[in-house]
């Protein structure tokens, strides 16, 4: 594990408490994606662009940092990385 960025280091037994925040980490992610996109839904509708781009930008950045983490993390075989890619790039278009 010296050395690597991600550690790939498992081990054959997992204690509940362990996989109980696996879980819930792994659907708080969702949670939080359908909540960004609800906000750029509704940001989109606005006419306010300077409190628009205080939104969006953040986002955007996040976007574009988490695909970069998918993808060195899964040496690019999860295609998440695309999809938060993609992402980062509309709202760069449409901003």
């Amino acid at each position: 594990m010296k050395g690597k960025l991600v550690p790939t280091q498992g081990s054959t037994e997992l204690k509940e408490s362990h996989m109980r925040i696996t879980w819930a980490t792994w659907h708080l992610a969702s949670v939080f994606g359908w909540g960004i996109g609800a906000i750029l839904i509704k940001t989109s509708q606005e006419q306010n662009g300077e409190s628009s781009d205080f939104i969006v930008q953040p986002i955007m950045y996040a976007m574009f940092f988490a695909s970069l983490l998918v993808l060195i993390g899964t040496k690019g075989k999860h295609p998440g990385w695309v999809v938060l890619l993609i992402i980062g790039i509309l709202l760069i278009l449409g901003n």
